[in-house]
């Protein structure tokens, strides 16, 4: 009897303390979600593919031969230098909380990643998964604007203004919308990057094309991309990419990733179908490069939606998308006369804001979205959250040129423009015989 007694003494401890111990058990566990951390390494891995290779073989497809190789250099440099940034003090000034002025820009308290640790998490993810998905948006974004300058550009210039460019430019505005910055807290909609990648890189595009002056013999003399076939194998790493880009930042394995796929990939198809469309009905025949650069601008259009809005937007957005910005090409390049030589502004400066305005409409329950607001309201907000993004990157982007212009010189020398930036700045070529 007495083994007895002791026997369910113990029993009866044990359960105590099993029960008592569960509740906090099971919050540590809940705490850190093993899937959502699967799936966000996974979309960092797809957003990284998306510049490197992915955008460097769009981009260059689209140059002459001569070029490619200083195309596939720019890209690759910025990857590294703002990879290093992004550590040092990029994630701190986008993320941070610690004494940066109230709205505007976060602190230093996490410069050199300080205090972050295996354990640390941002929701119920890794810290550190969060700093690296975050980081391959800073990448891809100043590579954006690449397409702008192709072809005549230093390439320590390039080196100097991206770098600039990120911290003064691209940082700011993802504190403003995504870091607890003035813009998120009025409540603008941009899930994953229409003001934040798009709009910043479109525009400064645009800017440094217009102060850069166009390549020699544009529009009349020069020759056609060199390898299509090679902006098409770089268009479909973007495609896939984008996935990651935008289901990604969901930053969970759940219904909202599911629904960022499925309107990316809807938006991405309507756009390359109706810039096809454009081109049978005007000359005839539809080109790949202009498919690929439909597809393109509908990815674009319907990334600041992607979370927000069902499928019938996605449709919606895929159709604005691919005719807005086939327009907008022409515009640019007829009309204004701006040698923004691979489309950045008109593909993701003139797409990211259009898909900024149209989530003001798509992203309510009556037309298949998930916000419950006034569209007036949220309209008004998008428009002043745009306006105030577009007005930042290109002010800030003309003052960065005429400092950056002064230190490393802008444009290379006409014979080296001439010969080709490949064997002139590189000492390489892309193609040997």
């Amino acid at each position: 009897m007495h083994g007895s007694r002791s026997f369910h003494r113990a029993v009866g401890l044990a359960a105590t303390l099993i029960l008592t111990a569960t509740p906090a058990a099971a919050a540590d566990e809940a705490t850190l979600n093993g899937g959502n951390a699967a799936w966000l390494l996974t979309a960092t891995a797809l957003v990284l593919f998306m510049t490197m290779p992915g955008l460097a073989l769009f981009y260059g497809g689209l140059v002459r031969v001569k070029n490619v190789l200083s195309v596939l250099m720019q890209c690759l440099a910025i990857a590294c230098v703002a990879s290093l940034l992004w550590v040092i003090v990029g994630y701190s000034l986008a993320f941070g909380d610690g004494g940066g002025a109230q709205g505007w820009i976060g602190g230093l308290d996490k410069a050199f990643l300080a205090g972050i640790t295996a354990d640390s998490l941002t929701g119920d993810v890794p810290e550190t998964v969060f700093v690296m998905f975050q980081m391959t948006f800073a990448i891809i974004t100043p590579a954006l604007i690449v397409g702008a300058y192709v072809e005549r550009i230093r390439f320590q210039h390039v080196l100097l203004f991206s770098a600039l460019w990120l911290l003064l430019v691209y940082v700011p505005v993802a504190h403003w919308v995504w870091g607890g910055g003035f813009l998120m807290s009025w409540g603008v909609f941009d899930f994953a990057g229409g003001l934040v990648v798009h709009a910043t890189a479109g525009v400064s595009a645009l800017v440094m094309a217009k102060m850069l002056g166009a390549r020699r013999g544009f529009p009349r003399e020069l020759t056609p991309p060199h390898n299509p076939g090679l902006t098409m194998i770089g268009a479909g790493m973007l495609w896939v990419g984008w996935y990651g880009f935008n289901a990604g930042s969901a930053l969970a394995a759940n219904g909202s990733a599911g629904m960022a796929m499925l309107v990316t990939h809807t938006s991405a198809v309507v756009a390359a179908l109706t810039w096809m469309a454009i081109e049978w009905l005007k000359f005839g025949k539809p080109s790949l490069v202009g498919a690929v650069t439909g597809l393109v601008a509908g990815l674009a259009t319907v990334t600041p939606a992607s979370g927000f809005i069902g499928p019938v937007g996605g449709l919606v957005f895929g159709v604005a998308g691919g005719a807005v910005c086939y327009f907008a090409v022409g515009l640019v390049k007829a009309r204004l006369k701006i040698d923004d030589s691979l489309d950045v502004f008109a593909v993701h400066g003139v797409g990211g804001v259009l898909g900024v305005v149209l989530t003001a409409f798509f992203a309510v329950p009556a037309l298949g979205g998930l916000k419950d607001v006034a569209i007036g309201e949220q309209l008004l907000l998008q428009v002043l959250g745009a306006a105030i993004v577009v007005a930042w990157s290109a002010g800030a982007s003309i003052v960065l040129i005429v400092i950056t212009r002064s230190v490393a010189g802008l444009r290379v020398e006409p014979d080296a423009e001439t010969e080709g930036l490949d064997l002139t700045a590189h000492g390489e070529r892309s193609y040997n015989p």
